[in-house]
């Protein structure tokens, strides 16, 4: 448990609107695969449990920390980019989950990947929140307080939404949820060490297709509740 919480407890406030308000410190980390509403989900359980959502914000706080552009760190976010060409050029990992080189100057990709952990780190400790992606789940896996869903769906259910929700033309949708998985993939895989999407690495997996996003959104918050009775037993 962090210090300064031992204290602290849960209560929920159901309304006819399914609002359940959030009085302990717990985080939630969201993994999706495109086209799957992990960002909408996650935004609904950060409003029915009270807890503060954190996704694109994390690129304006990264800008600060760092002073890098905004615009640049947008281009660049959950990708890899060149640091796997990079470590091999300069002789050996200077960054691999957690291991870091005191040598050469790290590319941007590393950057912001070294700014939004440290970010992500200081944000779980001290408040509530969901954070959706940038290896989250792997940056608290020692924080018995942080939950870990991974929200999927069907390819079916991705390009349906992708059309009507995201605007992409049908006959793009596909090569775009392949091409964004990839680099999602790719991100976690490379920064983390471990699978992005493997069932070890979350306490909840759901396919979001099945019950919609509110429905789903409401199984998640509702599985939040019941990790944080366990943990006041």
């Amino acid at each position: 448990m962090i210090p300064g919480t031992e204290r602290t407890f849960w209560s929920f406030v159901r309304n006819p609107y399914h609002v359940v308000i959030v009085m302990r410190h717990i985080v939630l980390t969201i993994g999706r695969t495109f086209g799957s509403g992990g960002r909408l989900i996650g935004k609904k359980v950060a409003k029915k449990c009270g807890m503060t959502y954190y996704d694109k914000e994390l690129l304006e706080l990264a800008a600060k920390e760092s002073g890098m552009s905004l615009d640049v760190l947008e281009n660049i976010d959950e990708s890899a980019g060149n640091s796997l060409l990079y470590t091999l050029s300069t002789g050996g990992a200077h960054l691999l989950g957690t291991h870091f080189a005191q040598t050469a100057e790290p590319p941007l990709h590393d950057k912001l990947y070294i700014a939004q952990a440290n970010i992500i780190k200081d944000i779980a400790a001290r408040e509530s929140c969901v954070i959706v992606g940038r290896c989250a789940d792997y940056l608290l896996r020692n924080m018995e307080e942080c939950v870990k869903v991974f929200i999927y769906a069907p390819s079916e259910a991705r390009i349906k939404r992708a059309v009507e929700v995201y605007g992409i033309p049908e006959n793009k949708a596909a090569d775009q949820i392949r091409k964004t998985d990839k680099k999602r993939s790719g991100y976690y895989n490379f920064y983390s060490g471990k699978k992005w999407g493997n069932l070890d690495n979350y306490h909840l997996s759901v396919d979001s297709s099945l019950l919609g996003v509110d429905a789903t959104a409401d199984m998640i918050a509702e599985f939040v509740r019941q990790r944080a009775e366990s943990l006041e037993k």
